[in-house]
């Protein structure tokens, strides 16, 4: 140990550990303790504390904290920038290869301990590091962070920062990219059986021998990489793989060939970033090198989830040499961004816990803002890096809503970039098939709303009146483009002038005084709805049918419409101004102010031409009372927590895997669909309806290729299903009481599933305290103050913790082994009766509601036996479960009608040693 080393030891030792725990918290200084609520609140107040993420605490503790505390995650996140770590003291520490802490004192105690190797880490590192590191760190130092005096001890005191901006200004350090020639369009070489099964045995490799259910569906998925016999006619594989086949190594065998000899043209599309990364992961199996891994396969996701380097600047220059938490957030994303190989701020290894200091997105790509190559940073930005990387790389990993957007040119998504109009993808891979509808859903809606159309006005208009942002109006970005074009520069203006029919920024509170004709729009809809709604509380999101109508409503929309087509035509005539511009200046344009001028003319069109003609023949409906036979149109007040958040008109359609099949599949050579939840039970085994209609295959040409595999593991042994007939759901109390038992009897490892907040939030009010003095970790969606991915890393990581979360929760969570073995449903999960829903029951017959249930439950219990030694119990508390419902379960899995104790006293004994 160095002789910084022991500075840090003596100095960390006058600082007492803090963890939560019951009641109160673990805390340990000279010895370890455990003390009341309000001692711990003094404590935590003082600042003189370590802690594991403060801002998580703090909620925990029920306190506001009033200094900068020693929080060994933001230590972390500057000593191990990119490193990935689950945002507790047991997650450091198994970070740092540290021994895993089991209770809240060892927890305290091993926060000392990562803190000292933290700090001997620095200390210890190359004298190159610690000169680049010392202007951060006095930065630091200056704006009050609690470690910047003990790093400085580590490293060295040097000199100051010379630049106010000193070790922030990352930008300048990052190698630029580099454009490469085009690949060239994919070619059509099969995939041979037998080299498909060749390929299996090689990603399985020291794993063991694939499985003849793994072989028999790696064959089924070979058939979407098979040439295209006609045009408009490609090759569809809907095979459903229940849970254990291992059916990502299945298809990546036939995929990875297709790409290797085809080239470029793969997309593998999930629902859930949990399953990108798993998919990465094996990915690996086959290409071990790093180096060899970056060349063969990307992930690519929409903009918003990567950094933008001039946001972060400008956020940089606003608030970076003042004192406080901002400051330090941004100075720890600026290591990251060192560290970074993507920019993705939704990926691993981002420390996504200082959302508590600052809103995250202000550094993200926001939608229709980027400058492009007129941007400083255009040479090093991660986006075009990622956009350049997933042209030249065969394997693209993405997700649904982006391969819809991309392979549709969605002109919803407003995501324009410098790529060109992209081309229709060759081969698709769609896991967590059984999304594909919901993903369609999103992505071919159509919103009028208050929030949508202040986002089109600052687009066009820039920030008005006090409002601060970075973001510039049409007029800023365009100047230098237009000012050689006297009919592009009238036209820009009408614009700006056009633009004033939208709402602005504050119209929600403007609703009883509205300003033009977008608020007006919004003041009319907003009492429609209010008159119209039987919700009496209003606690959460209102709607109501568009008919009948009243006059001023009428009124409103048909000004609005008239607003919105006067700003479409000057839109439109700009954007062909652009083009003529980069037509006649050919031999003269860089490559990068072409690109420029061609994705702001796109983002001009998506507008003029999509965009505003969409939202006016949506107000004209209004008024003549007519809609196509596949939409359904709503308004609708989006509320939270009893609180406006926003008011618009609605448009979905009915069946949405009709757009899905015309504007994705049909375009597409080839595509594999699957799941484990493609099918309902219901069909029978030979029946795959249900998975043609929520996929839109029938919607195709030729039949898909049908096959599925039921999972190996033995249900009957390995599970057990209780549906409890006697809880008073409607009693808070009695609710709660139930889950208490039952997360008691399994001793955690226990998920809750509510179908709505109040219920949840009731519930974990009343059970926290007890299973805390049981030595259970309650987490909670809604009330804690994490993401949900953080929210189920810790759940993951912690053998007996329980976690509570709404329904939706229940695809995010992908827990194998222990610490997922309790599965309870407040309820029976039916659909909410929306308008909607309704619209689309009719359409699609009296057993939809059934349908959508039974994927629901399915889904649920396939999260909970994830290997062949997994033990789990599954729980509906309601007593007047369907028996027709609990086909979506395994036949095998026993089920029981029976008491709140006596299913407690049978899941304490099934689960053995979780009592």
């Amino acid at each position: 140990m160095s002789d910084d080393g022991i500075t840090a030891s003596a100095f960390l030792y006058t600082l007492p550990a803090l963890v939560p725990a019951g009641h109160g918290a673990a805390v340990c200084g000279d010895g370890c303790r455990r003390i009341g609520p309000e001692e711990a609140r003094k404590l935590f107040r003082s600042g003189d504390a370590l802690v594991a993420h403060a801002a998580f605490v703090a909620g925990r503790l029920k306190v506001a904290p009033a200094k900068p505390l020693f929080d060994v995650l933001e230590l972390f996140a500057f000593v191990r920038p990119g490193a990935s770590c689950v945002p507790s003291a047991l997650g450091i520490a198994r970070a740092l290869g540290l021994a895993a802490p089991e209770t809240p004192e060892d927890a305290a105690r091993s926060l000392r301990a990562s803190a000292m190797k933290l700090l001997e880490e620095i200390a210890d590192s190359p004298a190159a590091a610690k000169a680049g590191l010392r202007p951060l760190v006095h930065r630091l130092s200056a704006a009050g962070w609690r470690w910047a005096d003990a790093i400085l001890h580590g490293i060295g005191e040097g000199e100051g920062a010379k630049s106010p901006l000193a070790g922030f200004d990352v930008w300048n350090k990052l190698a630029a990219w580099e454009d490469e020639a085009s690949p060239g369009k994919p070619s059509s070489q099969p995939v041979s059986l037998e080299e498909s099964r060749a390929r299996l045995t090689r990603l399985v490799g020291s794993a063991g021998e694939a499985r003849p259910e793994q072989r028999a569906y790696a064959d089924a998925a070979s058939y979407a990489f098979a040439p295209r016999e006609r045009a408009g006619a490609p090759r569809i594989a809907l095979v459903e793989a229940g849970t254990g086949i291992g059916k990502t190594l299945g298809y990546l065998a036939p995929a990875s060939l297709w790409s290797e000899k085809n080239g470029p043209g793969l997309w593998i599309s999930t629902y859930t970033r949990n399953l990108q990364r798993q998919i990465v992961q094996e990915i690996a199996r086959l290409y071990p090198d790093p180096a060899e891994r970056d060349d063969k396969a990307v992930v690519r996701k929409g903009r918003e989830n990567y950094l933008c380097l001039l946001n972060f600047e400008e956020a940089v220059k606003r608030t970076a040499l003042a004192p406080g938490q901002r400051s330090v957030a941004l100075a720890l994303v600026a290591r990251w961004i060192a560290a970074t190989a993507d920019g993705d701020m939704s990926g691993v290894g981002f420390p996504a816990f200082l959302a508590a200091s600052f809103a995250l997105r202000e550094i993200t790509d926001r939608r229709g803002e980027c400058i492009y190559a007129a941007c400083p940073h255009y040479r090093v930005c991660f986006i075009e890096r990622v956009v350049r990387r997933a042209r030249q790389t065969p394997i693209v990993v993405a997700n649904h809503a982006l391969v819809i957007a991309q392979a549709a040119q969605d002109w919803l998504s407003v995501d324009e970039t410098t790529d060109t109009a992209p081309e229709r993808r060759v081969r698709y891979v769609f896991d967590e098939g059984h999304h594909l509808f919901d993903a369609a859903d999103s992505g071919f809606a159509a919103l009028l709303s208050g929030a949508e159309m202040t986002e089109l006005r600052r687009w066009v208009r820039g920030p008005e009146g006090r409002a601060r942002s970075r973001r510039r109006g049409l007029e800023d970005r365009l100047k230098d483009l237009v000012e050689t074009s006297e009919s592009a520069r009238d036209a820009l203006q009408e614009a700006v002038n056009a633009a004033g029919a939208l709402a602005g920024e504050g119209w929600m509170s403007r609703l009883s005084s509205p300003r033009g004709p977008g608020e007006t729009f919004l003041a009319a809809a907003y009492g429609h709805v209010r008159a119209r709604s039987e919700d009496k509380d209003a606690f959460y999101s209102l709607e109501a049918e568009t008919q009948p109508l009243g006059k001023e409503t009428i009124a409103a929309a048909k000004h609005l419409a008239a607003g919105l087509k006067r700003l479409a035509a000057p839109l439109m005539r700009l954007a062909k101004n652009l083009r003529v511009q980069s037509n006649e200046k050919a031999a003269e344009l860089e490559p990068a102010q072409r690109a420029r001028i061609e994705a702001t003319a796109r983002g001009l069109e998506r507008r003029g031409r999509i965009i505003l003609p969409a939202w006016t023949a949506m107000l004209e409906t209004l008024e003549t009372g007519e809609i196509h036979d596949e939409f359904v149109d709503w308004f609708e007040i989006v509320r939270e927590d009893g609180r406006d958040l926003d008011v618009g008109l609605e448009r979905r359609w009915i069946d949405p895997t009709i757009p899905l099949a015309n504007e994705v599949l049909a375009h597409a050579h080839g595509a594999l669909i699957t799941s484990a939840t493609l099918r309902d039970a219901a069909d029978g085994d030979g029946d795959w309806q249900s998975a043609e209609v929520r996929t839109g295959a029938h919607h195709l040409p030729e039949p898909p290729k049908r096959a599925s595999f039921g999972s190996p593991f033995a249900y009957a042994e390995q599970s057990r299903v209780f549906i409890v007939r006697d809880v008073e759901r409607r009693d808070p109390d009695a609710l709660a009481a139930a889950y208490r038992e039952l997360f008691l009897a399994a001793g955690g490892g226990a998920l809750g599933l509510f179908t709505s907040v109040r219920s949840l939030r009731a519930v974990e009010s009343r059970i926290a305290a007890p299973l805390a003095d049981a030595g259970l970790t309650l987490y909670a969606q809604h009330v804690d103050r994490l993401d949900t991915g953080a929210l189920v890393d810790l759940f993951r990581s912690e053998e007996n913790s329980c976690l509570l979360g709404t329904d939706a929760l229940r695809d995010g969570v992908d827990v194998p082994g222990r610490s997922l073995r309790l599965v309870v449903f407040d309820k029976v999960p039916w659909p909410k009766p929306t308008i909607l829903h309704k619209a689309r029951r009719a359409r699609f017959g009296k057993g939809y509601d059934d349908l959508l249930t039974r994927l629901r439950l399915k889904q649920a219990f396939g999260r909970l036996i994830r290997g062949a030694a997994d033990k789990g119990c599954f729980v509906i508390l309601e007593g007047a479960t369907p028996s027709r419902l609990l086909r979506a379960l395994p036949e095998q899995a026993p089920v029981k009608r029976c008491g709140l104790a006596e299913a407690a006293c049978e899941i304490r004994g099934f689960l053995g040693d979780g009592a």
